[in-house]
């Protein structure tokens, strides 16, 4: 506990001021953590065969120019470009024909593909939220965050009924419930009085549907560690495990987000 305690302080003193000063530092920042949330795809050695050194650095290129792809008239999915994500598939797919015996098959190439352009559009989105307005991005924070701690506290307090034993056993509906309706709550109240008192009823509304999201997020990552055979990610964050662990559940909300986003 106390070496997870020192991971989290560290962490919010590096983050903070990056996630305050934005622009070029913050963008640079999330991709860097992009890359590191690609590589602990790439090492799940379960979903794929080892990837060749050579095709692991185009796909960094690859996601790179995913990240930072900018809005424009030819963007899809805010600022994800039509030419980032053909040219992700071109480099990607042709070495499959260059590569003997089993090294890069073609479902590898799948895989990577697929990895590359999930990460890619994630950090990009993360990067346009900010980009919007801080609040915006502080507000789904919040979600995720309140909803994880105040499902884990009430879960180990109430929590009898297990609503995923097989994948992830500690949680239960009693912890779950609670942390959506705690997380949501406080952060509907944070909206309200610093991004928008409009349409309160649909920033309820949505704002709840985004913490039982997050958690559907948080589960789905849990499957992926369960059927690869792991504890964590990786071990880059003592006592939290990987990029992939601490942003599991933030990953749907950004998500989620985007597709609600306008709505509010």
């Amino acid at each position: 506990m106390k070496k997870r305690i020192i991971s989290a302080l560290i962490m919010a003193i590096i983050l903070i001021p990056i996630l305050i000063i934005g622009r070029n530092v913050y963008a640079i920042a999330m991709a860097m953590i992009g890359i590191l949330a690609l590589k602990e795809l790439i090492d799940l050695k379960q979903s794929h065969k080892v990837i060749p050194d050579c095709v692991f650095l185009i796909s960094i290129i690859d996601t790179l120019l995913l990240i930072f792809s900018e809005f424009d008239g030819y963007s899809i999915a805010f600022g994800l470009s039509y030419k980032a994500l053909s040219l992700t598939f071109l480099t990607l797919f042709l070495p499959c024909l260059f590569y003997k015996n089993e090294t890069y098959t073609t479902k590898d190439a799948m895989y990577l593909a697929g990895s590359v352009i999930f990460i890619g559009l994630l950090f990009n989105i993360l990067i346009l939220i900010r980009m919007l307005e801080i609040w915006h991005l502080l507000y789904l924070i919040i979600i995720v965050i309140l909803t994880d701690t105040f499902a884990y506290i009430i879960g180990s307090l109430i929590g009898q009924h297990h609503c995923a034993p097989k994948i992830s056993p500690k949680k239960t509906w009693e912890g779950c419930i609670g942390g959506s309706i705690v997380g949501s709550s406080i952060a509907t109240i944070f909206y309200v009085n610093l991004i928008s008192s409009q349409n309160l009823f649909k920033v309820i509304i949505m704002t709840l549907l985004l913490s039982i999201i997050g958690q559907l997020g948080d589960l789905f990552f849990s499957k992926i560690k369960r059927e690869n055979k792991i504890k964590d990610f990786s071990n880059l964050i003592p006592g939290h495990g990987g990029v992939l662990d601490r942003i599991d559940s933030l990953i749907f909300v950004i998500l989620a987000y985007i597709i609600l986003f306008g709505r509010i």
